[in-house]
């Protein structure tokens, strides 16, 4: 019992993180009238990005027909004077007719073909040489789907959104250090800047590149769960500016709109899965090696929900 419990919170939890990330639609103007629904597609506004129209969609989607649609998620580490890796991808398939979504992580290594680069590297590294274009059309490569729509975060922003929510709390599972921060292991309460340290621990970690998005998930995370709360409700201009400055999307308010009144079932049913690999040394490069049944196996379960052949 105690396990479910577990699970069904873990899951409320992503389903919270896929409804920040399309920039808190779900909330509704009705609940915190007009001065707080003008700030939020005010915010929305301002992470319009790159326009994308995936070569692999014969027809426009349509949103009033309930047609499933897919988009990848991406949580780049950005800083001054670095254009930055995707070290967190997923692509998320949304089915109304199934009511369900499904989540697939792709790890950052993952050697495969940069498209439009003419390169075989880490996954990852199709953002750092193309931005989101050449990050869309490498994952649409891979995994032979239309990439519908992007959402992009920013992980340096995680200090405005951390401070903007007034602060959070995350459990931690070991005692760490880094750049003159001690996070002790338990529950520890992080400001912004504190977020930020701990989000970018990796060497301090036996765990490496998991351990760090373990943590990065974790903030996220506690940012939803701090930011859907009442108590941050008189900060909310505080908050979607936050966002405005680190999330981008090719999502426009409009459509997000659309998505709640004719999805709001599928947001509710979330199934997680990732892509499984080996790892390998190629001329002293660590990559993560993807069997061919496997990724066709990923291939297949994603056609098969976004209802394509």
């Amino acid at each position: 019992m105690r396990q479910e419990r577990k699970k069904k919170k873990r899951k409320n939890k992503w389903l919270k993180f896929f409804g920040i990330l399309l920039l808190l639609f779900l909330i509704g103007g009705a609940v915190y009238g007009a001065m707080v629904y003008q700030s939020l597609k005010g915010a929305v506004n301002s992470m319009q990005g790159t326009e994308h129209k995936s070569e692999k969609r014969l027809e426009d989607i349509k949103f009033k027909n309930k047609d499933p649609f897919s988009v990848l998620i991406l949580g780049v580490d950005e800083r001054t004077n670095d254009v930055g890796r995707s070290d967190t991808m997923i692509v998320v398939t949304v089915n109304p007719k199934k009511q369900s979504m499904e989540m697939l992580s792709l790890p950052r290594d993952i050697r495969t073909e940069i498209v439009g680069h003419g390169t075989t590297d880490k996954m990852n590294h199709a953002y750092a040489y193309g931005g989101i274009p050449m990050a869309i059309k490498t994952v649409e490569a891979f995994l032979d789907v239309p990439i519908d729509y992007y959402i992009k975060m920013n992980m340096e922003g995680f200090q405005d959104i951390v401070e903007a929510v007034g602060g959070i709390t995350v459990e931690n599972d070991m005692n760490l250090s880094h750049g003159g921060y001690s996070f002790p292991k338990g529950t520890i309460t992080l400001n912004g800047k504190e977020a930020l340290v701990y989000s970018r621990i990796r060497k301090e970690d036996p765990r490496g590149d998991f351990g760090r998005q373990m943590r990065q998930r974790q903030v996220i995370e506690a940012i939803v769960e701090k930011g859907a709360s009442l108590s941050s409700l008189t900060n909310y201009r505080g908050i979607f500016k936050a966002l405005g400055k680190n999330v981008e999307t090719n999502l426009t308010f409009d459509e997000m709109m659309s998505i709640q009144t004719h999805y709001k079932k599928a947001l509710g049913s979330i199934k997680q899965s990732t892509i499984e690999g080996n790892g390998q040394r190629i001329n002293g490069i660590w990559y993560l090696i993807v069997p061919e049944e496997e990724r066709l196996k990923a291939q297949n379960k994603l056609k098969a929900h976004l209802e394509i052949q």
